[in-house]
């Protein structure tokens, strides 16, 4: 086992809130760097207040926060840029995702930051990027979500729908955290360090390539299915007589003819002439999922599992997140680990990159500006400089 993480040794300032750029750098902390994240004094970072389900503590702070020091700095004060510019001189990289235009404002545009540091590597994380119609647009999650189609193709028809996940935010931090790796590699083989903008809607797009390119080149959009297909039954969720509901995606003729024989117990609907064919089961899905629905009503969840299993068919338990934290695949295999918070530990799951040789950090997540007096230590700062930085608001 190593003892050194493949990113020790590499600084990270970020000036970050909400969900995208703070996901970019907890992958970044995992891996051993250190992240310096910058917050308003007294709140922080306004995710730490989405909710209190975690002992007190926001669910959508506690996932993204873990191993950073929170530096409270007021970025409008006086005495904040002289702070920053240290900062800055001595990181491998800084990231933001202020509002639109209030890093140039605020002197933490890319070319001055870089003037500072010309090895930085400086990220911006944006809504719609820097340019364009839509640069000052408001880009919370579910908009972006509407504006890149992702809405569109979600749901059903009767009902589209926004995904249940910060999709728009997951998707550019996690551009944000493979373009800040692929820099840091540039880096180490020119010295040059970069300029980065990554946007959410550009992010969501890039992942709405199939219905985009279906539609643009087909004429319509995909069908809104919920968890069925829009070409091929019997595909979606069916409930059994305990209540489970089990999701199934017959795709080829021999898991159709095993699925008859095993679970339907029924070998003659393989060879209907409604359903003996992948073409002519979708024709027929409503008479077909009567059927299914029907059999799979007289079987517990269990039965129904254990006879798939035997019939090889593909299938998922459609399960409620109340069940996914003891789910046997993360359960068995020790994916939860041990965190440190405010509020008292909680367990957290590993990053979901296995690396040979590597134990990721999972260090504790931070109260707000908790490191802030150490931070201004290393700076420079002496303890009657902190307080008077205390005294005036500015940390």
């Amino acid at each position: 086992m190593t003892t050194e993480l493949p990113l020790a040794g590499i600084t990270v300032v970020s000036c970050e809130q909400a969900v995208a750029a703070p996901f970019a750098t907890r992958q970044l902390a995992d891996l051993g760097a250190r992240v310096i994240k910058v917050e308003r004094p007294g709140v922080g970072d306004f995710a730490r207040g989405y909710d209190t389900t975690v002992h007190g503590l926001s669910s959508h702070f506690v996932w993204i926060n873990r191993s950073k020091e929170s530096l409270a700095l007021d970025l409008k004060a006086p005495e904040a840029a002289d702070i920053m510019d240290d900062l800055v001189r001595e990181a491998d990289v800084f990231l933001q995702n202020l509002a639109p235009g209030a890093a140039e404002r605020l002197g933490l545009g890319a070319e001055r930051l870089r003037g500072v540091n010309p090895r930085l590597i400086h990220v911006s994380v944006s809504g719609y990027g820097s340019d364009g119609p839509y640069r000052t647009a408001k880009a919370y999650d579910a908009l972006v979500q509407s504006e890149a189609g992702l809405v569109s193709v979600t749901g059903t028809e009767e009902f589209p729908a926004k995904t249940g996940i910060s999709t728009a935010d997951i998707s550019a931090g996690m551009y944000a955290y493979a373009g800040i790796l692929t820099a840091l590699y540039t880096r180490e083989r020119t010295g040059e360090g970069a300029c980065l903008e990554v946007s959410l809607f550009d992010s969501l797009v890039e992942w709405m390539g199939f219905p985009l390119f279906f539609t643009r080149y087909g004429g319509s959009r995909p069908v809104r299915a919920g968890t069925s297909h829009a070409a091929i039954a019997p595909y979606g969720t069916f409930a059994c007589g305990d209540g489970t509901d089990i999701v199934l995606a017959i795709q080829n003729e021999r898991e159709w003819a095993r699925f008859c024989e095993t679970v339907l117990a029924r070998p003659e609907v393989a060879v209907d002439p409604r359903f003996d064919r992948a073409a002519q089961r979708f024709a027929h899905r409503e008479e077909l999922e009567a059927l299914i629905h029907a059999v799979f009503a007289a079987y517990t969840g269990d039965r129904c599992e254990q006879l798939l299993a035997e019939a090889q068919v593909a299938h998922a338990r459609q399960r409620d997140m109340s069940e996914v934290a003891d789910h046997p695949q993360l359960v068995e295999r020790g994916r939860w680990r041990p965190v440190d918070t405010p509020a008292g530990p909680i367990e957290m799951l590993l990053p979901p990159v296995t690396m040979s040789g590597v134990e990721y950090r999972m260090d504790p997540i931070p109260a707000v500006g908790e490191h802030t007096a150490a931070i201004l230590a290393d700076l420079g700062r002496s303890p009657e400089q902190i307080v008077a930085l205390r005294t005036d608001g500015t940390v």
